[in-house]
């Protein structure tokens, strides 16, 4: 769930003190009294929504999960090795995918296609956030109902993740029958844990957002300052759940797992949020129809944060005909990581740890929250006219050339900013001109002085003390560490920086002189040209997670086949993979440059080369813990 900026529901506690609370949990009743809704306060136990119940004890029961730890997983009494289980937002289906979407499914698809060339076994899992306000009002404003709606913008997401080369394992969808299963029996567990009550509230309602708003963060107007839009005053009967319940609980947590939200500078800001005091939010809604029913009360709908969330569970679940929450959670849970934007943080390293305390259930280990993209430096908006549309990318400069431009230039966590120029430049200079031209050449000397075939294997060629194989080894390790630690910027950087070094190996060999002497110079020449193709064969293995099809396209001017190619493993980076007799395929560019057309002074369309302006490396990462 990604489209959403949002923060909890408040409310105040009137006059007439009907609400108690446990001793255990004064910052829950001390946040009361700072937030400016009126309620009533309405007691159920789970058998009955309408019952009169003694208030207090039902709802600060302890939590069935290990309430005293601070490890993550300690309930955890695995058999066999975990999978890697990785997210990625749940997107909203209000509109269709957007760059931002894109970003994060780029870099959530490198990450999984690392992992399994570790050798782990990776659940990748996907999907769109179906349900709320927006989307019915979405729909109706385009003339369709909330599910064609539905199916027509989730298929549009599907159909970009073909195009980018997304290789998800898992695609869930908030409308499958499945996932409402799933989240009505969680609702449940959460419920008969007594951290579910009813309420009375009214307040100023963005409908954009999703939420209510405090008067004193709304503009002139009472205008929300996000969507510049009015909100409207609203008064509901819904349900909350005890978030503030589980406050301390979650500081300890934080405390004491500083890993659980990356980059560190996240995990200050959860932090900084938290001191404030966490305030119990509602999770219905009483005006909304496009929604899962609430199990107890069918006039209300769940609120499209807490059913979203729980995508991340039922996604694990088989397509079977009566899916239980236990079947799902035992198929992979907990997730290793949810990658996030930083906007939805909140919800994902306050709300959703506190849910899954409630029903008892492991905690993910990482949250880890990245930037915002910008164009030419400015934030991206319809009303600006410069948004970025994914869509026309991929199609204008191809898959490979948008992922390794986003996860090289940004640095991972942080900010990252798109310019047509610069995104030409880098993609000519690293991938036309360093790796690909590389590889061109040495294989047109090979053509010309081998007839296309290797003399020697490649460990024979670069013997123990070889500088270049050296220094190839030790980039391939940097790399191997960064990609463990999310620096996918920094690994880009260490897999482009075999293929400068192979350029001035080449250069400073001068093989094309050598095959020009004969004898011993021609054998010298050709053990050269396999130490370079050598190097780019781990370039391929080694970029693989960031451009799928680039590597294959390398692989394949190797005299490898795509098969071959499906079965390398981060094994295949270690020096000495090439043997003796391996005919390579006729030199052909695994990368053409992109070119800019222009209008010269007399109108016509000319082409111009892009720039070959050399790019500087940027500065070294710190590492973020994965």
């Amino acid at each position: 769930m990604a489209a959403r900026v949002q923060h909890s529901l408040q409310f105040q506690r009137n006059s007439l003190n009907t609400f108690f609370f446990s001793s255990s949990s004064s910052s829950f009743s001390n946040s009361i009294n700072k937030t400016q809704f009126r309620y009533r306060s309405k007691w159920f136990s789970s058998s009955s929504s309408s019952s009169s119940k003694r208030p207090g004890a039902a709802l600060y029961c302890t939590c069935s999960s290990s309430s005293n730890s601070t490890d993550l997983n300690s309930t955890a009494m695995p058999t066999k090795e975990d999978p890697f289980v990785l997210t990625t937002p749940l997107y909203y289906v209000n509109a269709p995918p957007h760059m931002g979407s894109a970003y994060s499914t780029i870099a959530a698809d490198a990450i999984a296609r690392f992992q399994r060339l570790t050798g782990k076994k990776v659940i990748f899992i996907t999907g769109t956030d179906e349900h709320g306000e927006k989307i019915a009002t979405a729909a109706a404003a385009g003339g369709s109902s909330p599910n064609d709606h539905c199916d027509t913008i989730s298929q549009s997401y599907r159909a970009l993740w073909k195009d980018l080369d997304i290789s998800y394992d898992k695609f869930i969808r908030t409308t499958d029958s499945k996932h409402e299963t799933i989240v009505e029996e969680f609702y449940s567990k959460v419920l008969s844990n007594g951290d579910i009550y009813r309420a009375d509230y009214e307040g100023l309602y963005c409908v954009n957002c999703e939420e209510y708003k405090d008067e004193k963060e709304l503009l002139e107007d009472n205008c929300c300052p996000m969507h510049l839009k009015p909100c409207v005053a609203r008064k509901e009967d819904n349900y909350f759940f005890a978030l503030s319940k589980y406050q301390k609980r979650l500081e300890v947590i934080l405390e004491h797992n500083p890993d659980f939200v990356q980059p560190s500078y996240r995990l200050n800001e959860v932090q900084s949020w938290m001191k404030s005091g966490l305030r119990d939010f509602s999770i219905s809604r009483a005006s909304v129809d496009w929604g899962i029913r609430v199990p107890n009360d069918p006039k209300q709908t769940i609120y499209v944060w807490f059913d979203a969330l729980l995508g991340y569970i039922s996604a694990l679940s088989d397509d079977q005909n009566q899916p239980t929450l236990q079947d799902a959670v035992s198929s992979g849970w907990p997730a290793s990581l949810h990658l996030i934007g930083k906007d939805i943080l909140r919800f994902h390293a306050v709300y959703w740890p506190a849910m899954l305390m409630s029903a008892g259930l492991r905690l993910p280990k990482t949250v880890f929250g990245h930037g915002f993209l910008t164009k030419d430096g400015m934030k991206m908006g319809k009303s600006l006219g410069n948004t970025l549309e994914p869509n026309s990318l991929v199609h204008k400069f191809g898959a490979d050339a948008v992922r390794y431009f986003f996860l090289r230039e940004v640095e991972f966590g942080n900010d990252g900013d798109y310019s047509e120029e610069r995104f030409i430049n880098i993609v000519n200079a690293h991938l036309a001109n360093t790796i690909g031209n590389l590889l061109n050449r040495t294989l047109g000397l090979l053509k010309k002085n081998c007839k296309s075939t290797l003399v020697v294997d490649s460990s024979v060629a670069a013997l123990e003390g070889n500088e270049f194989k050296d220094n190839v080894d030790k980039l391939v390790e940097k790399a191997k560490i960064q990609y463990e630690n999310l620096m996918l910027s920094s690994a880009c950087e260490s897999v482009l920086e075999i293929g400068n070094v192979g350029n001035l190996y080449i250069d400073g060999q001068a093989p094309w002189s050598l095959f020009k002497q004969g004898g011993a110079s021609f054998d010298l020449a050709a053990k050269d040209l396999v130490i370079v193709l050598e190097a780019m064969r781990i370039i391929a293995v080694a970029l693989l997670p960031v451009t799928p099809n680039l590597s294959l396209r390398i692989y394949q001017q190797l005299g490898y086949t795509t098969q071959q190619f499906n079965a390398v493993t981060w094994r295949d980076t270690k020096w000495g993979g090439l043997k003796a007799g391996q005919v390579m395929a006729p030199p052909n560019p695994i990368f053409a440059r992109i070119e800019v057309v222009s209008d010269d002074q007399g109108g016509g369309p000319v082409q111009k080369k892009a720039s070959k302006k050399k790019e500087k490396p940027p500065p070294t990462q710190t590492a973020v813990g994965a």
